[in-house]
């Protein structure tokens, strides 16, 4: 699924997309790898890469609105295949909170 060197990368859904790559970048030793603020912006601290999905993300886009439990935030994983997995994992009785999103940083 993934292959040595990739991030592990996490989605975090934010308000302020700016301010939130200022508070990682200066207070936490992540850098600012792509910005598309407000809408979207990455930083990486080592293997780590911080995904910043602002409200007009299309990450975003595919969280409903009253998403406060587990789930709202996201895991990224890089796979060969996307629709193989979602295949596999609709076979195994897995649930989707949405449909898949396609946006600019991929589906």
């Amino acid at each position: 699924m993934t292959t040595p060197g990739q991030y592990a990368s996490v989605r975090y859904l934010v308000d302020d997309v700016q301010a939130t790559v200022d508070f990682y970048t200066t207070h936490l030793g992540f850098h600012l790898k792509t910005s598309a603020a407000p809408a979207f912006a990455d930083v990486v601290r080592g293997p780590l890469r911080l995904l910043l999905s602002g409200p007009t993300s299309s990450g975003a886009r595919a969280t409903p609105h009253d998403a406060t439990g587990p789930g709202r935030n996201r895991i990224h994983l890089v796979v060969d295949d996307l629709d193989t997995e979602i295949d596999r994992l609709q076979a195994a009785g897995l649930a989707f909170r949405s449909e898949l999103v396609c946006g600019p940083g991929g589906r």
